[in-house]
């Protein structure tokens, strides 16, 4: 396992470069972000460990970063202050290109991986909006009315997006449609709705609902997009079916799920960080064909998923966690309130069968 420390700052969230598989950023946060300066690190992996290549600071807290997909050298941050910055990490500590739209603190930005001349950002203004690094100004604005945690480009379409936020909703968004009354929302699915009853069986019960804070779509099923939230739980969604509720259910972290990232090399694996100081690795049970209709009655939660190992070395939340895209299927990284980045393989935490 490597470590590196920022020291002095707390860290929100990391993310392997896509070019790179020995470069990994980290937006952070001094004060655990409540106030004061955030800083972007990126950091270079070699034979001695983890170090800084480069940092930038900026005046106000940074939550979120995405590298992008067009341009080796340039990545966008997230501020607190309502503003998202673009940086070349080839240049100077300037950002290059600078917007402050958002009325509220930028909590997400995300990089469309095939379009690959836009990117969107969220905020807890209850609006998500998409982004050109060349224009001066948003190219779409989707209101979402609600207090706005994540969102996503889809990897298999460029026009479908997504977001989760405070009112325990997973809305999709093809822009592809006309805007007209809608603003392009073609779903919204309540995360905390009960799944539909089998036959011959009573009723599901209802879960109260409570805010998501995160969310991914699937690298290789195309319809499939997990959630996660305050309520320590883990939820599998098919978007062809937004009335049946979810796929499958995976309960086990003892706090809020911060994030979760589907795994990029294997259909039914993702991994979730947690206020409870935890890194988890999960399977759906997609891959293990099991029929549901088999379930028993009182199964704790649908289909065969299961967690499938945990890392415990973070001593505060864990609010980051990110996949290499290259090489061997386990390397991930992990970032959290405690100064510390974690490498490590997820390989070695799992358990036999």
């Amino acid at each position: 396992m490597i470590e590196f420390r920022t020291q002095g700052f707390n860290g929100y969230s990391i993310k392997y470069s896509p070019f790179f598989d020995s470069r990994i950023a980290v937006a952070a946060s001094a004060n655990f972000g409540l106030v004061g300066n955030g800083r972007l690190y990126v950091l270079g992996l070699n034979a001695n460990g983890a170090a800084p290549e480069k940092w930038f600071d900026t005046q106000d807290s940074l939550f979120d970063t995405a590298w992008s997909e067009a341009h080796e050298n340039q990545i966008v941050v997230a501020g607190g202050d309502g503003s998202i910055k673009l940086f070349d990490i080839s240049l100077d500590s300037f950002p290059i290109a600078s917007w402050s739209e958002h009325a509220r603190e930028v909590f997400s930005v995300d990089w469309n991986l095939i379009n690959k001349d836009t990117f969107l950002s969220s905020s807890w203004d209850g609006t998500v909006k998409i982004w050109r690094p060349d224009h001066q100004s948003s190219l779409l604005t989707l209101p979402i009315h609600s207090c706005t945690y994540s969102a996503q480009f889809s990897p298999h379409n460029p026009s479908v997006l997504s977001a989760v936020s405070s009112d325990s909703c997973l809305r999709l968004f093809d822009l592809r449609t006309p805007a007209s009354a809608s603003n392009h929302l073609t779903a919204a699915i309540p995360i905390h709705a009960p799944p539909k009853a089998m036959p011959g069986r009573a009723p599901p019960m209802g879960i109260p609902p409570s805010e998501a804070l995160t969310h991914d779509w699937n690298k290789y099923r195309d319809t499939v997009v997990a959630t996660a939230g305050v309520d320590r739980t883990i939820r599998t969604f098919d978007i062809r079916m937004p009335g049946q509720g979810p796929v499958a259910v995976l309960p086990g972290h003892e706090y809020a799920v911060r994030k979760i990232s589907w795994s990029p090399h294997l259909s039914d694996v993702l991994l979730s960080a947690s206020y409870d100081m935890t890194c988890r690795v999960w399977t759906d049970g997609s891959a293990m064909g099991v029929d549901q209709g088999m379930q028993k009655p009182d199964a704790p939660f649908l289909g065969p998923g299961k967690e499938m190992g945990r890392m415990g070395r973070h001593t505060e939340f864990v609010t980051g966690v990110d996949w290499c895209l290259f090489g061997a299927e386990g390397w991930c990284a992990s970032c959290g309130w405690d100064e510390r980045v974690l490498i490590w393989d997820v390989r070695a935490i799992m358990q036999p069968g």
